[in-house]
């Protein structure tokens, strides 16, 4: 035993210096792919050409006609889907978790299908059944009440407001504080109600102030999802010339001559709005301590008595409303010959989906979405347990540092982060022949993507012991050795589970890649994007029934796999 405690202490120094070095090469390579694209779009938008550096391009950005009109509407719309959707997912959270409605787990499900389903096709959905014109719903509205036009207009603002509602402002906070309530302690609750407290004071008193936290990040990323998804509003919003700060990004580098600056300018000015809301969901998190689950845990159903059926059925009436109703809708898009024209003396037919299936520029938009997912997945699987290792198993100094840019692509919508790798790879000669390739794709999409992936591998490796990566440091195994052989097994499962999610994030993402996407990389959901632009729905339609498939497959397999977040499970 000595002589194996020599041995290890003798080759420790070695094994220290070499795992030294390779995290700082990890460190360095997630700090250039997430600080230097944000450090260089900051300096360009300072960058005045001839002039060296100046206002200029925040000046210009500021008189665009109708820059101010979209920053209204996006914190317009950003306030009011807040203080609508909080309350409707508390009440679906606090059924699914802390009731006896029957089926939860698969009721909960469906909340998982619709915040896996990419946005686009959903949009084309409800665009079938409201649309003013030949909306079904509008339809039978206007047969039913003697009507002369639709009451629903799809192309409004209200309208938008629906589909963000239907979409995914409603099913994210579902998703994401259903697991913190459901491991909350239910003594709590139960000391407040031993002690004559109403359920409405506690739930203000005891259950808001514990979930304070998870609130305050759901409530970010609800806000940054928000800024990123431009899709809905660039389909929904021209008609009647509604604009959001995305679409003015977007619509300022489309222009000729191109306005980088001031697109640049206005990134930045949205990036630094959302410092004070990351700030301020670190103090909260830092103030007090919200431990939930302890030695004494207790978990405890309320049970509903004869509103338990009522619950089930509007639970579950959301649930399909928010998924299945959309997607049959889309589905039945694909076979009819006029977009939304069921009187036609023969208003079926299946010559879209040959159409499209035979076409070139789908099979190649087809393949450039299966590359991305593959490459996505790959660079998922690689480096995320890399980085969850280092900032938890290691005493490396600077894994903190590590942990904060693992973190950071959370609080940076996609539609900046892909306008800082333009700056990247269009600015610099070193990076610009790898303009238009798969690989930018993969890289954007993959950092978009890291934050949730590192998180749920560090939660696992929180979990495990290490008396196994002892035995095998003292039984002569390097660190590299042990991680490869001893760690990654163990993180098997999770694994697979974070490439499928960085899959699916690959192949429905369109705010992060939208401007680095050409004719010869576009995938999948740029096609779909392009298609409804142009008015060309029936098409848009087969494309977004495909990539429905696509990422509805693959949650199935992340469901089976173990994508599950709660104590119980």
């Amino acid at each position: 035993m000595d002589t194996i405690k020599r041995g290890f202490a003798i080759r420790l120094p070695f094994r220290l210096e070499t795992q030294g070095l390779l995290c700082t090469a990890v460190l360095g390579a997630v700090g250039f792919v997430v600080l230097y694209p944000l450090l260089l779009l900051i300096l360009n938008s300072f960058r005045v050409p001839g002039a060296g550096y100046g206002l200029d391009h925040w000046a210009a950005a500021l008189r665009e006609p109708g820059m101010l009109t979209a920053v209204f509407n996006t914190a317009k719309l950003t306030l009011l889907l807040q203080a609508i959707s909080f309350p409707v997912a508390m009440l679906i959270v606090w059924l699914l978790a802390r009731t006896d409605i029957p089926g939860k787990n698969w009721i909960e499900f469906l909340f998982w299908i619709a915040f896996f389903a990419p946005s686009l096709p959903i949009v084309l959905g409800w665009i079938l059944l409201l649309d003013p014109d030949f909306g079904i719903l509008n339809q039978v509205l206007k047969q039913v009440f003697s009507l002369e036009t639709g009451p629903l207009n799809i192309y409004s603002f209200w309208g938008i407001l629906w589909v963000h509602l239907a979409t995914k402002s409603v099913v994210v906070k579902v998703i994401l504080l259903t697991p913190f309530l459901r491991n909350m302690d239910a003594s709590l609750e139960e000391a407040s109600r031993v002690a004559g407290v109403g359920p409405l004071r506690t739930l203000a008193r005891i259950v808001v102030p514990v979930m304070a936290p998870a609130i305050m990040v759901v409530m970010l990323m609800s806000v940054i999802h928000l800024l990123e998804t431009f899709e809905i509003e660039q389909v929904l919003g021209p008609p009647f010339n509604f604009y959001v700060y995305s679409t003015m990004i977007f619509r300022l580098l489309q222009i000729e001559p191109p306005q980088y600056g001031a697109a640049t300018a206005l990134a930045v000015m949205i990036l630094v709005a959302m410092v004070p809301l990351i700030l301020l969901q670190q103090n909260i998190s830092r103030s007090r301590r919200y431990t939930t689950v302890t030695g004494q845990y207790k978990a405890q159903r309320f049970a509903l008595g004869r509103w338990k059926w009522p619950a089930f059925a509007l639970v579950l009436g959301l649930g399909f409303f928010f998924t299945l109703l959309p997607v049959v809708f889309l589905g039945l898009a694909t076979f009819m010959r006029l977009f939304g024209f069921f009187d036609l003396p023969d208003p079926w037919t299946i010559s879209h989906w040959s159409r499209v299936l035979s076409d070139s520029i789908f099979l190649r938009s087809l393949k450039n979405s299966l590359l991305l997912g593959a490459g996505a997945t790959l660079l998922a699987v690689l480096c995320y347990p890399l980085i969850a290792y280092i900032v938890v198993r290691t005493r490396y100094r600077a894994r903190a540092i590590l942990d904060f840019l693992s973190w950071l692509p959370i609080a940076i919508p996609g539609m900046i982060l892909g306008l800082g790798f333009l700056e990247l790879f269009l600015g610099s000669p070193v990076f610009r022949p790898l303009y238009g390739s798969i690989f930018v794709l993969i890289l954007a999409t993959s950092i978009s993507s890291m934050t949730l992936g590192v998180q749920l591998l560090k939660s696992n490796l929180l979990q495990l012991g290490q008396e196994l990566e002892e035995a095998s440091w003292v039984a002569g195994g390097s660190w590299a050795y042990t991680f490869r052989r001893v760690i990654l097994p163990i993180l098997a499962p999770v694994m697979i589970t974070v490439g499928l999610v960085a899959f699916i994030a690959a192949t429905r993402n369109v705010a992060g890649i939208a401007l680095l996407v050409t004719s010869q990389n576009r995938p999948l959901a740029m096609l779909q994007l392009d298609y409804m632009v142009d008015g060309r729905y029936e098409a848009a339609a087969v494309v977004g029934v495909i990539v429905m498939l696509l990422t509805c497959g693959v949650a199935l397999l992340a469901r089976l796999f173990g994508l599950k977040l709660g104590i119980r499970n």
